[in-house]
C-alpha cells in the first residue's frame, strides 16, 4: 500500500513520472498530423481527427455525478480519474474527459479540477492555472464582443441598440464581487456612451457554453451569430449576426475549440476541454472532447459539475441531446462527510464518527438515486473513501444500498489510485451489461418554458411548486414571442441544497423554487433560469486559497492544494 499520509496533492503530482505527450498520443493511435504539442506534456488534438473516425464505433460513456456537496467539494473529479485508471488496469481501453478548472475557485475555496491524491490529471499546476490558454481565449472573445457593442453605440448606433437593454456583460476568470455592477463610458463624449454594465465569471459566459456544445468550427460560428447581445427600444432582439462580428470571434476561438490531451498519474489519456460551472451554466466538458474520446476508446469516463440536481440533469437534458450522446451508466459519488453534513453535522465536526447523522443524511443520496432513475440510465453508487471515514459509517451506507437493491462500491482512489477503484470498474461494467438502458430526457422540447422548469423543480429537486417573479413572467412572454420557448432550460441554482436555499440540507420537502429572472442563451441553445440568490460572479472567501500559494527559488509551485 502507498503511504500518502503526509503528502499533498501537489507533492504527489510533482513526484510523478510523466510520459512525453507523443507516447500518450501513440496510445490513442493518433496520426502525427492530428495533434500539436504544447510543451512536453500537453497537446491539442486536431478536429480533423473526428472526420477520420466518423464511422468508428462509439465507446461507452460513463457519467460521474454526486450528491449535494460540502463547500470543499467531494472528490467527483478524483473518482472520475480513479475509475478511468481502474478500467485500464483491468484491461479496458479507457479515456477520461474532464472540464478545465477556472482560476476563480482555484484562487478561492473550492480548489482545482484535476482530481487529487493518486488519482490526478497532470501536469496539475498547468491544468489548474493557465493550461493551454482556452479560458483566456474565451475571455478575450467575450470582451472583444463587449467592446464592439460599445463601439457600435458610440459610432452612431445604426442598429438602434437601447443602451438600457444591453444584456451582454463583460467577464473575468476570477471571483471578484466588486465587478458585479459597474458604470462604463464615463469621462465625456470621446470616452463612449455612459451606461450600466457588469461582469460575470468567464465560465458563466455564453461563449463558454457555445464552445462546449459546438460540433465543429462552422457550428461554432453559427452559434456565435445567434447570441442575443441587446434589444431595441421596441424590445426586438439584436444578435452578434446583426453586428457582423461572428467571424472575428471564431478567429479568436479557433484553437480553443481543439480538445486538450494530457495524462493521469498512471498515464491514462485524458481530454480536458471547456469548463462551464454547473450552478450557473450547464457544467459539462465539451461535446467535441466527449465524442472524440468515445471514438478513441472503449470507455469514456466523464463528469458533470456538483450534484445530480445540477450537472447530471444538464448533461442528460442538454448536452446528451445536443451531442447525440447516449450515456451507458451513471456513477453517483457519495461521501460519508457530505452525508453527515446533510444529517445535521456542522462542517467542523465532519471527521468525528456519527452514525445517527449518517442515517438521516442518506435521504439526500436517495433523492439523487431517484433522479437518475427518472432518466432511465443504469447507475452505481460509489462511496469515495476519506481517511476520516470509520468502518461502521462505510458499512452503514453499503448496507443501505444493498437493502435498496442499489449497486455500490467503495472507492479509495485518493490513496490507491486506479487500484482503489478496480471493484468499482467491474461493478460499473457488470451494471452496464446487466441493466436495460431506457435513457430519455425528462421533458419534450415542445413543452412550455414553465412546464420544463416545473418538471425539473418537481422531479429533480423534489419541490412542491415553482413561483415566477413578475420579471420572469414578462420574459417568458417575450421569449415565446421570439420563438425561443422550444429550447431546453438551464437552471442556475446553488449547489449545496436540492432547494434554492443553500441552508436547506438533506432532503427538504414542501419548498417552492423561485425563478427571479430568465436569460436567453440562444447561441448555446438553451434558456437560463436564475433561481433564488445565485450569483453569476462569485466572490472570494475571507481566507482565499491564494494566501497559501507561492513559488520556490526554482520557480516550482507551492501550496496549490
Amino acid at each position: 500500500m502507498i503511504n500518502v499520509k503526509v503528502k499533498s496533492d501537489i507533492q504527489i503530482a510533482q513526484e510523478a513520472t510523466l510520459k512525453p505527450i507523443d507516447e500518450i498520443a501513440g496510445q490513442l493511435q493518433l496520426f502525427a498530423d492530428e495533434w500539436e504539442p504544447y510543451g512536453r506534456y500537453k497537446a491539442k488534438i486536431s478536429l480533423d481527427t473526428m472526420k477520420r473516425l466518423e464511422t468508428a464505433k462509439d465507446g461507452r460513456v460513463i457519467l460521474v455525478t454526486a450528491i449535494n456537496p460540502t463547500p470543499a467539494g467531494e472528490g467527483k473529479s478524483t473518482v472520475t480519474v480513479g475509475l478511468g485508471q481502474a478500467l485500464n488496469r483491468i484491461g479496458k481501453k479507457a479515456i477520461i474527459a474532464l472540464r478545465e478548472p477556472s482560476l476563480g475557485p482555484t484562487m478561492g475555496i473550492k480548489g482545482g479540477a484535476a482530481g487529487g491524491g493518486y488519482s490526478q490529471v497532470i501536469p496539475m499546476e498547468d491544468i489548474n492555472l493557465h493550461f493551454t490558454g482556452d479560458l483566456h481565449a474565451i475571455t478575450s472573445a467575450h470582451n472583444a464582443l463587449a467592446a464592439l457593442i460599445d463601439n457600435h453605440i458610440h459610432q452612431g448606433n445604426e442598429l438602434q441598440i437601447d443602451t438600457r437593454r444591453v444584456v451582454w456583460k463583460r467577464v473575468l476568470d476570477m471571483n471578484d464581487r466588486a465587478l458585479r455592477n459597474v458604470i462604463v463610458g464615463l469621462g465625456g463624449p470621446i470616452q463612449g456612451v455612459p451606461r450600466e454594465d457588469g461582469f460575470d465569471i468567464t465560465v458563466a459566459s455564453e461563449i463558454m457554453a457555445i464552445l462546449c456544445l459546438a460540433s465543429d468550427i462552422q457550428d461554432l460560428k453559427m452559434r456565435l451569430a445567434k447570441i442575443v447581445i441587446a434589444y431595441t427600444t421596441n424590445e426586438e432582439p439584436i444578435t452578434v449576426g446583426d453586428l457582423g462580428v461572428q467571424g472575428a470571434l471564431t478567429l479568436l476561438l479557433k484553437d480553443a475549440l481543439k480538445p486538450n490531451l494530457v495524462q493521469t498519474l498512471e498515464n491514462t489519456p485524458a481530454l480536458i476541454h471547456g469548463g462551464p460551472f454547473a450552478n450557473i451554466a450547464h457544467g459539462c466538458n465539451s461535446v467535441i472532447a466527449t465524442r472524440m474520446a468515445s471514438k478513441l476508446g472503449e470507455y469514456v469516463v466523464t463528469e458533470a459539475g456538483f450534484g445530480a440536481d445540477l450537472g447530471a440533469e444538464k448533461f442528460l437534458n442538454i448536452k446528451a441531446q445536443a451531442g447525440n450522446i447516449k450515456p451507458s451508466a451513471v456513477v453517483i459519488v457519495a461521501t460519508i462527510r457530505a452525508l453527515k453534513m446533510h444529517g445535521g453535522v456542522p462542517k467542523t465536526e465532519l471527521t468525528t464518527e456519527n452514525v445517527e447523522a449518517l442515517k438521516t443524511g442518506i435521504s439526500n443520496l436517495k433523492k439523487h438515486i431517484e433522479t437518475i432513475e427518472c432518466f432511465g440510465v443504469p447507475y452505481v453508487v460509489a462511496i469515495n473513501k476519506f481517511t476520516s471515514d470509520t468502518h461502521a459509517e462505510i458499512e452503514l451506507v453499503k448496507s443501505w444500498c444493498e437493502q435498496q437493491n442499489v449497486a455500490v462500491s467503495v472507492a479509495d482512489v485518493w490513496g490507491l489510485g486506479g487500484a482503489g477503484a478496480e471493484d468499482l470498474a467491474r461493478t460499473v461494467i457488470k451494471t452496464i451489461d446487466a441493466k436495460t438502458n431506457h435513457y430519455s430526457p425528462l421533458y419534450s422540447k415542445t413543452d412550455s418554458i414553465e412546464r420544463k422548469i416545473e418538471t425539473i423543480a418537481k422531479k429533480v429537486y423534489g419541490a412542491s411548486g415553482v413561483e415566477f417573479s413578475i420579471k420572469a413572467k414578462k420574459q417568458i412572454a417575450l421569449f415565446k414571442q421570439n420563438g425561443w420557448d422550444q429550447l431546453p432550460v438551464c437552471m442556475a441554482k446553488n449547489q449545496y441544497s436540492l432547494s434554492d436555499n443553500p441552508k436547506l440540507l438533506g432532503r427538504p420537502e414542501n419548498f417552492v423554487i423561485t425563478i427571479r429572472e430568465l436569460r436567453p442563451s440562444i447561441g448555446a441553445g438553451f434558456i437560463v433560469a436564475l433561481t433564488g440568490d445565485v450569483m453569476t460572479m462569485p466572490g472570494l472567501p475571507k481566507q482565499p486559497a491564494a494566501l497559501k500559494m507561492d513559488v520556490d527559488q526554482d520557480g516550482k509551485a507551492i501550496g496549490l492544494f
